[in-house]
Order: C-alpha cells, then sequence, then structure tokens
C-alpha cells in the first residue's frame, strides 16, 4: 500500500507539473514581449556604420492568439522606445490557419505600422503567409504605411557618414527569392545587409553580403531542454532557428518573431524585439 501510494504521488507531481508547463507554454508565454540585444561583430562591415541599432520584427502575424491590434500597438511603442536606428520588418503580417486567431485585414495591420520611424527608414520584405493570402495586397498596405518593400531590390541607405546598401529577397517558399536580382544595383565595393523572410535562402546569398536577416522559424516556437527545439520550419532542421549563425563566411541572424502559427504555443522562446548592434 505503501508503494502504491508513493506511486500514485509522484504520478500527481508530474500531472501538476505537466498542466502548469502546458499553461505556460499556451497562456502565459505567447503573450509575452521581450526586447533582446544583440551585439554582432560583422568583418565586412564599414567603420562609420559601427554602432547602427537595427530593430528585426518578424511574423507579426496579426490575428494570431495573444496578437491581434492592441499587442501591435504595444509592438510599435516598444520599437520606438528602443529608438532604431533602422527598422526591418521580415514577412508575415498576416496569419493562415491558427487556432484560436482572428484574420485582419492587411489594411487595419498597416495602419498601426505606420507607427514605426526610424531615422534610416522602415523597410519589408513579404512572408509565405502573405503570398498565400495576397501579396500585391499586403505591399499595397505596407507601402500605403509609407513603409519602403523590397522584393528581390535593393535601396542605399545613408544615415549620417555611414553608407550602405539593404537589399531585400523575396521568400524563399513562394516568391523568386532571386538574390542576384536583389543585388544587381549593389557596387561591388559597397557593404550590403540583405533581409528576407526564409533563412534557407543563405547558401544562395554572396560572402560579400555583411549580414542576412530573417525570420519565419519562430526560433521552432519550443524548445526543450537537453533536446532542442522538435519543430523547425526549415529544410534544415534546426541549423537556422535562431539567432546569429556563421557559416562558411556567411553571417546569418534569425528573429524568433512575435507571433505563432499552427498552434498557439511558445515555450522557453518568448516574443521577441530583436535589437541588432551592429560593430
Amino acid at each position: 500500500m505503501r508503494a502504491i501510494r508513493r506511486w500514485l504521488w509522484a504520478a500527481g507531481v508530474l500531472a501538476s507539473a505537466a498542466c502548469g508547463l502546458g499553461g505556460w507554454a499556451f497562456c502565459v508565454e505567447p503573450g509575452m514581449l521581450v526586447t533582446r540585444e544583440n551585439a554582432l561583430e560583422l568583418p565586412d562591415w564599414p567603420v562609420e556604420c559601427t554602432g547602427l541599432r537595427v530593430a528585426v520584427l518578424a511574423d507579426l502575424h496579426v490575428g494570431s492568439p495573444f496578437n491581434g491590434l492592441a499587442r501591435l500597438e504595444t509592438v510599435v511603442q516598444r520599437t520606438q522606445q528602443a529608438a532604431p536606428d533602422l527598422v526591418l520588418l521580415a514577412g508575415d503580417y498576416v496569419i493562415q490557419g491558427v487556432r484560436g486567431g482572428r484574420f485582419e485585414t492587411p489594411e487595419t495591420m498597416a495602419r498601426v505600422l505606420a507607427g514605426l520611424e526610424a531615422p534610416a527608414g522602415v523597410y519589408a520584405v513579404l512572408g509565405n503567409h502573405d503570398w498565400w493570402l495576397d501579396a500585391p495586397r499586403v505591399q499595397k498596405a505596407l507601402e500605403s504605411a509609407s513603409i519602403g518593400v523590397l522584393e528581390d531590390r535593393a535601396v542605399e541607405i545613408r544615415h549620417g557618414t555611414c553608407r550602405f546598401w539593404l537589399a531585400g529577397v523575396s521568400d524563399f517558399l513562394e516568391g523568386r527569392h532571386d538574390v542576384r536580382a536583389a543585388l544587381q544595383d549593389v557596387p561591388a565595393d559597397a557593404a550590403v545587409l540583405v533581409l528576407t523572410h526564409n533563412p534557407d535562402v543563405l547558401g544562395q546569398v554572396p560572402a560579400r553580403v555583411a549580414l542576412t536577416i530573417a525570420g519565419h522559424t519562430h526560433g521552432g516556437q519550443v524548445r526543450i531542454p537537453g533536446l532542442g527545439r522538435p519543430i523547425v520550419p526549415s529544410r534544415f532542421g534546426q541549423r537556422y532557428a535562431i539567432g546569429h549563425i556563421v557559416e562558411d563566411g556567411r553571417h546569418l541572424f534569425v528573429s524568433p518573431g512575435i507571433g505563432t502559427s499552427i498552434l498557439p504555443v511558445r515555450f522557453l522562446v518568448p516574443p521577441e524585439i530583436s535589437l541588432l548592434t551592429l560593430r
């Protein structure tokens, strides 16, 4: 009888812990919002641009649980409070097929994003969810909010004495993701950043690019200590899941993003405004 009681007690403790962790993952962490500072050392970054602060907002998925318009307003306010020099939006503004969500139109979402301002500008690319809905419509909405949409094209950025190019590469799954077209106007000796949605395009990015910035993976949404991230929407698994990655001399930063997809769950991967200081 004592053994049975011990087993029942242990089972009760495990069940309570599982319920607690499940409640955290589904009801608490997806509603969090952290601002994480990342200092990146880039060997090909100009001295004149040292200290440039870049805010990265990825996978907003406006309309997913915990990510309505009020939450988007908070994201915009927090980003503005961080006073970045440049704001980059890495795609997936809308949401398709998430449980418990509510569809918000690109036009409504863009009116809130119009509150984003930065001395060096606010630029965006489209993600796979934006293509699934209506890519031209999402692009038009963003441009109506004075956000430059860079689909396989580049612009020169000037901020004080700092000069570099920003190239946007369209989504790896749904866009042309034409890296050559995105870089064709960039002088061979110019510093350049690439903004894209899906990090799987990294292998097509030439080594002369100082940094590629992406989203899409949500950091896996769930990280289990000792086991890693069970599900990452990438053909490379956990390789490009999150953070600063250096591979064959190429530098990549993948933001874990803010919204959720498929299931409204996050565990040890809280929603994040990513702030990069480039050196």
